[in-house]
């Protein structure tokens, strides 16, 4: 009987032991990561708002992270070359993509997507969120939005439009404008907000639109004037918004999110929401954003989960009124 409970003792501290070490492997492997760069891939062109506004946070986040964050332009498919990069790539937490809404929730109603945006996906933060404007150039004889529909109402099919893709950020506001003022705009696709602007400067089109991230410089030179805002409020003191164009709602919010395959353990996507918590109190981080012209409205993880989950049912009945389908 006592050999029996020697070595049931024995057993014991045995497990014990073992369930510590497991504890304590599992604690150090939180706090281990990450252990080298994360990439952020970007589904969009150089020069583009995203780009601007990831290479703020991304030159601030590491000393949350202990790590550089490397940003990764993927352009391509409307978004979805890249998108599709970081739905495929393993979910260790070292490769994060900087999207947005209409990129993850609206593009799978109205294309074959190689991914599922709610299941091969989860939401870090969103970033902020940021209204369109429409963008003319300095010298266009365009001086109001009302004048540019007119000329669009004359033209049908004349007036073009340049935008980041089909279905995105650029595209949908369009198309929303077209629909409320009974006009044809000529849209043309490029690779991203920023070719796109560089299509209205270099003349190849009339109009696009833009970010306040992307317009403060161009707006100082001359080079590029907005005719109009999105939203109930004016951003510039002489531009008019939407809402006293007859456009109200939510037409032209984009909302900028950081997402990691789903899958990835718990335990290192608290890691990365609690830097990106951080990083929106950090004191540079928005004296930079300021500079800038862009918003820092964080929102969770968890909280941008429930949206995605609404934008998904809202944007399937947009697409419905907007093709007529």
């Amino acid at each position: 009987m006592i050999k029996s409970g020697i070595v049931k003792s024995v057993l014991l501290s045995a497990a014990l032991s073992l369930g510590l070490a497991g504890a304590m492997a599992g604690a150090v492997q939180a706090a281990d990561y990450p252990e080298k760069p994360i990439t952020l891939v970007i589904p969009l062109g150089a020069g583009g708002s995203h780009d601007l506004n990831a290479r703020v946070f991304t030159s601030v986040i590491p000393q949350y992270i202990n790590q550089a964050m490397i940003v990764q332009l993927s352009p391509g498919a409307s978004g979805q070359k890249g998108t599709n990069e970081v739905a495929t790539a393993d979910a260790d937490g070292y490769k994060l993509l900087f999207t947005h809404n209409y990129i993850d929730q609206l593009q799978q109603h109205v294309e074959n997507l190689p991914y599922d945006p709610l299941a091969d996906f989860v939401t870090v933060a969103r970033i902020n969120f940021a209204p369109i404007a429409i963008v003319v150039k300095g010298d266009s004889p365009y001086k109001s939005a009302e004048e540019l529909f007119a000329a669009a109402k004359e033209n049908p099919g004349k007036v073009r439009m340049a935008h980041s893709g089909n279905w995105g950020a650029l595209f949908v506001p369009a198309a929303q404008l077209m629909q409320a003022n009974e006009i044809d705009l000529n849209l043309v696709p490029y690779k991203g907000g920023g070719p796109a602007m560089q299509a209205l400067l270099s003349g190849d089109a009339d109009m696009t639109m833009g970010f306040p991230s992307t317009l403060s410089a161009l707006l100082d030179s001359g080079e590029v004037r907005v005719l109009a805002t999105a939203g109930d409020k004016r951003i510039y003191p002489d531009v008019p918004s939407f809402s006293e164009l007859g456009v109200g709602g939510d037409v032209g919010f984009m909302h900028r999110v950081v997402l990691a395959p789903k899958g990835i353990p718990q335990d290192r996507l608290d890691v990365l929401r609690a830097a990106f918590l951080k990083l929106n109190e950090d004191k540079t981080y928005q004296r930079l954003m300021s500079r800038l012209g862009e918003n820092i409205d964080y929102m969770s993880g968890d909280d941008y989960e429930k949206l995605r989950a609404d934008q998904a049912e809202a944007y399937k009945s947009l697409v419905a009124k907007i093709t007529g389908g």
